[in-house]
């Protein structure tokens, strides 16, 4: 089975959402971290914004990077232009499918669509070696005019179609059954491009690749408009993991450049957000630290040395008596059995008042406490 190729699309629909904009020095940073890491393919802009747009995208070409570089634009004369004035790898050009879209926001017929299609991409098809074809909004689209979409684009010189779940309307389910069609119907590129309204871009993106998807469309930490994207990070170990396939991405680079991203787009990445969320090797309940301590696989699904990062123990209202002495161990202290109890007792009631562990001062006043002893000021 074919690798499945991440075009990450970051510097594009990441940079869409709203009040994010990334400094040109920022864009190049993240495309050769990305780049560096080993993602295949970057979105890295939109012509069609302006000389701006242009010269950021021309700097990004300019780092001579290895991975392949696509533009954006719409199915229009004016968009290709702007997409053909940079030396992009790739000029993906998109259009609407549903007829939600053509009705009240193009006022449009299907047969345009076909028309714009033939035309449009006929002649981009003439001007650079590897056309996309954006089916923007196709999971509500009619799945038989879908496929007629797909053929056109294919008629007429494109390599490659997306099928992009717009609105985040689907289901992993509803996702494999379209794909399937698509699969079967054309012999192309099929890229997902899904969005995150309903928290399912990862399984979406996931149950895509399944069906005969080839391309994965990610953002870094699920960047995007309104809710998201699918999560570039949550994508490279779900493949690696649930799928038992690579996508060429070294995985212990993904902290380094979710941080890079959380830095440029100045959106936080949350406590226990998957993969790279500073909590999510964090434990504390006794029950999960003594099977951790037992083997770690027993509460990890997978090994965080995969990641490049190391798991933690931390003390709170759910530790049990073990760690408590491991804790204290590690301090380098002898507690007696009879103290576990009451220091347990006491670092339960300071991880409620304080919502947070206990530092290492914490812990060693509230053992000065539990032995009856006087705590030195410092």
């Amino acid at each position: 089975m074919l690798k499945p190729i991440i075009n990450d699309t970051t510097l594009r629909d990441g940079e869409q959402a709203a009040g994010v904009a990334f400094r040109l020095e920022e864009k190049c940073a993240i495309a050769a971290s990305l780049s560096r890491a080993g993602v295949a393919e970057l979105e890295i802009g939109i012509p069609a914004i302006g000389e701006d747009e242009i010269a950021c995208i021309e700097a990004i070409v300019d780092l001579k990077l290895d991975a392949s570089l696509m533009v954006w634009g719409r199915l229009t004369d004016g968009d290709l232009a702007a997409a053909l004035r940079c030396r992009a790898d790739i000029v993906h050009l998109s259009i609407p499918v549903s007829d939600i879209h053509l009705q009240h926001k193009l006022r449009q017929s299907r047969g345009w669509v076909l028309a714009q299609i033939a035309r449009v991409v006929e002649k981009a098809a003439k001007s650079h070696s590897k056309i996309s074809l954006g089916m923007e909004d196709a999971s509500r689209a009619d799945p038989s005019f879908l496929i007629e979409v797909a053929r056109c684009a294919q008629r007429y010189g494109a390599q490659r179609v997306r099928f992009a779940d717009t609105v985040g309307v689907l289901d992993p389910f509803k996702t494999f059954h379209a794909i399937v069609a698509l699969r079967s119907a054309v012999d192309l590129e099929i890229e997902i491009h899904a969005h995150n309204d309903l928290g399912l871009a990862t399984a979406n993106t996931l149950a895509a690749l399944g069906a005969g998807a080839t391309h994965a469309n990610t953002t870094v930490n699920g960047l995007g408009e309104r809710a998201g994207n699918a999560a570039l990070e949550e994508i490279v170990m779900g493949v690696r993991h649930l799928l038992g396939r690579d996508t060429g991405v070294d995985t212990r680079a993904l902290l380094d450049i979710s941080s890079l991203v959380e830095r440029a787009s100045g959106r936080t990445v949350s406590f226990n957000k998957s993969i790279v969320g500073r909590g999510v090797f964090t434990h504390e309940s006794g029950i999960h630290t003594d099977g951790i301590a037992k083997h770690p696989t027993t509460y990890e699904g997978f090994d965080p040395a995969e990641l490049g990062r190391q798991r933690s123990m931390i003390l709170g209202k759910h530790s049990g008596s073990q760690s408590v002495r491991d804790a204290y161990d590690a301090l380098g202290v002898r507690v007696a059995e009879r103290l576990i109890p009451p220091l347990l007792a006491r670092i339960r009631s300071f991880a409620m008042q304080h919502k947070q562990a206990p530092s290492a001062r914490d812990l060693h006043r509230i053992l000065a406490q539990a032995r009856g002893t006087r705590v030195e000021a410092s």
